[in-house]
């Protein structure tokens, strides 16, 4: 669009300058005013190639395959091989000397981390120690050539694993072998969903789940997994439960059989993770000490065990030696029960795992594909679970010593992996000798990261609204377990966006001082508005679900006089409406036909719609549907201060009334009449621009300071 000043010559413009008398009774012509011309679309051109009148569904549509069939063009051989084999990209720019010392450093630090957190995390699940071993091994040699993260760390997760045990406890017993085919039926279930989705790209339908929503679904799961392991601390078995009223009533309830030597042993070992973890975390030169925690807690409890051998602590157990051979899932007739935990675990992976891997990629300066992220997460899981693994993502605090340790590609993934195969080899005999205490204090200190008080008082601070949903989720996701504390989290975060957008928020403009911009006069008390004209903003799309709500406030402006500063003609009502639509990205034909109402409503009562600044895709929507010539063409501008403008002169032409004319001044009046009548019309018109015109006299010699002209006078 050419950005250009006309004069504005609406059929209604030409009356007003016919129209609008003059002191001496005569018909004074109004001095024009300019505005940029709004360009109007064509729609008979509709659908022509490259036409204004394109549709809007078929020019967002067209744009869109046009950018990707363009990137499709532009992409070579290597891209395309890097495109589905991400770990090409670093392979390629591997530098041997820089980064091969701190990735095997890396990857080391984060196997001796994960060997006892693999065993700790499977006691959760309720699977046996050697299938913790397992998921930790096949999946990240898988991940490091798939997945997109050069410092991600996947394996077994508390999280996933409380949601697995939860899962399969109501369908089959923990010592059944369908248990386990379960438990591997659902890694299949989870890789093929994240499969599809990176692949289809619908990992913006986990956005609709608040972050308030996981914060809460993650703090009260940390306090269930928590007193899941008590039983590993008090010496007796207590009930399997998502639900912390079950467990509680279960531990007080036995609390005749509690045995002291298992509860010194895992508070010491528990205090003693905890104190190398907050060493680590504190101290820079003591970092190591945070991924050494769980080897020293199962060091420590292994060696005094083969010391002492006390009779009430339990042990591990045997564990096969070995590393898993391949087999294709069975105990296909449970997967429907299965589907709700596999969609469950999918959104954990988008939103932890995906959300860590961008983080840290932003933090090594590298750009990451969330869609390619997620195929990675999935084609791990698929390959797992043929070799015996579980579900599995993106662990938090494995990631982190991962990053702090410096790893720099994904060959830190497979130097962990390497670690975890030299595990399964050689050193499965030693943890027969494990107390089950050590692996449930490892557990505990791994979830009490996950309590996330600080968040509730983040929002607390800043937001009420999403502290509801916080405490909402938390809540019913102690009290009545995690499938139905997510559904009511996710269930009332929808809610709040439903209201929100039902709702949307409407602003009347006024204008700055000294300015031609036009703001929301409550954040800017110093913005005035002119009698006779409201200007109207809504920030949304407009839509069915909004459009009772929009009109309904704009009855409301028109009757309910704001309490800002007005200037302009002293007018006792409303006679222009002038809706701002700049924010407005979309309007349906509900909205469409609510307008049209809203102009036969307001002609009825002769008052006048202006729209100011739609975009072309409302534009052209409002064309095809006829509002644009229901309204009339030359009520629609650029800009909110050309609405002014125009509004400005009609209502004057309003209030001014025809005064008796003087025969003696009829003829052609001399040079200097004229030249003060010249003097008179302009100081006229620019008191009426600047709002401070209420139909008085004008002084043509006083000059006034604060006179702020909609646009400057040419000479």
């Amino acid at each position: 669009m050419v950005r250009m000043e006309i004069t504005y010559a609406s059929p209604s413009s030409r009356d007003l300058l016919r129209s609008s008398p003059t002191a001496s009774g005569s018909t004074k012509p109004v001095r024009p005013v300019k505005i940029i011309p709004l360009q109007h679309p064509d729609t008979t051109s509709y659908g022509s190639p490259g036409g204004f009148g394109n549709s809007p569904s078929s020019s967002r549509s067209n744009s869109l395959f046009s950018g990707v069939r363009g990137k499709i063009k532009r992409m070579t051989f290597i891209d395309w091989i890097e495109m589905f084999l991400p770990c090409c990209r670093w392979i390629r720019m591997y530098r041997w000397r820089e980064y091969f010392q701190v990735d095997l450093m890396a990857g080391t630090t984060v196997g001796i981390m994960l060997v006892p957190q693999a065993m700790s995390y499977a006691k959760l699940a309720g699977l046996d120690p050697i299938y913790g071993l397992y998921s930790g091994f096949v999946p990240i040699f898988i991940y490091a050539i798939f997945g997109s993260s050069r410092q991600l760390a996947i394996g077994p997760v508390a999280l996933v694993s409380l949601l697995v045990s939860n899962v399969l406890s109501k369908i089959a017993d923990s010592s059944d072998a369908l248990y386990t085919e379960l438990a591997i039926v659902l890694a299949l279930m989870v890789g093929i969903l994240e499969c599809i989705m990176g692949l289809l790209r619908l990992g913006w339908l986990i956005r609709f789940i608040s972050h308030s929503v996981i914060s809460g679904f993650t703090t009260a799961s940390a306090f269930v997994i928590a007193l899941s392991q008590a039983k590993y601390f008090l010496g007796y078995e207590i009930d399997r439960s998502s639900e912390i009223v079950p467990i509680i009533k279960s531990i007080i309830s036995g609390a005749d059989q509690f045995s002291w030597p298992p509860f010194v042993m895992g508070s010491m070992i528990l205090a003693i993770i905890q104190t190398m973890k907050f060493l680590g975390k504190s101290r820079k030169h003591l970092k190591f000490l945070r991924a050494m925690g769980p080897l020293t807690a199962v060091v420590f409890g292994t060696t005094f065990v083969k010391i002492y051998h006390p009779p009430s602590i339990t042990l591990v157990g045997d564990i096969p030696q070995g590393i898993p051979g391949f087999s294709i899932p069975k105990s296909f007739q449970y997967a429907k029960s299965l589907i709700p935990t596999a969609l469950l675990i999918t959104g954990v992976a988008i939103l932890e795992s995906v959300g860590i891997a961008k983080a840290l990629a932003a933090k090594n300066g590298y750009e990451l594909d969330s869609n390619q992220e997620l195929f990675g997460l999935g084609v791990a899981n698929i390959f797992g679970s043929f070799f015996s693994a579980y579900p599995t993502t993106g662990s938090f605090s494995r990631s982190a010593v991962n990053h702090e340790s410096g790893a720099k590609t994904g060959l830190s993934g497979i130097i962990t992996g390497i670690i975890m195969c030299c595990a399964l080899l050689f050193l499965t005999p030693l943890f027969e000798y494990i107390p089950q205490c050590a692996l449930a204090a490892i557990v505990i200190s791994a979830v009490i990261s996950l309590v996330d008080y600080e968040e509730a008082i983040f929002l607390w601070r800043v937001d009420k609204k999403d502290f509801l949903l916080w405490t909402i989720t938390t809540t019913t996701t102690l009290f009545l377990g995690i499938e139905i504390g997510v559904l009511i989290g996710v269930g009332v975060s929808l809610a709040f966006v439903i209201h929100e957008s039902a709702n949307p928020h409407i602003a009347v403009l006024g204008r700055l001082p000294g300015t031609t911009v036009y703001r929301n006069i409550e954040q800017y008390p110093e913005a005035y508005t002119y009698n006779g004209i409201v200007i109207v903003r809504t920030d949304a799309p407009i839509y069915f679900a909004n459009i009772s709500y929009i009109k309904d406030r704009l009855r409301e402006y028109e009757v309910v006089i704001d309490k800002s500063v007005k200037r302009g003609p002293d007018v006792e009502r409303i006679y222009y409406v002038i809706l701002e639509m700049a924010p407005v990205t979309y309007i349906d034909s509900s909205a469409v036909q609510a307008l049209k109402d809203l102009h036969q409503e307001y002609k009825s009562r002769d008052v006048q719609i202006a729209i100011s600044n739609p975009n072309r895709e409302v534009l052209l929507t409002l064309s095809k549907s006829g509002v644009v010539e229901l309204i009339g063409k030359e009520w629609y501008f650029v800009r909110v201060h050309d609405a002014v403008q125009v509004c400005l002169q009609h209502v004057q032409s309003i209030t001014e009334s025809p005064k008796s004319s003087d025969p003696s001044h009829e003829g052609k009046p001399s040079f200097f009449q004229r030249f003060l009548k010249q003097r008179a019309e302009d100081s006229l018109v620019s008191e009426l621009e600047s709002g401070n015109n209420t139909n008085k006299p004008s002084d043509s010699t006083r000059e006034d300071p604060q006179l702020e002209p909609l646009l400057s006078r040419r000479s």
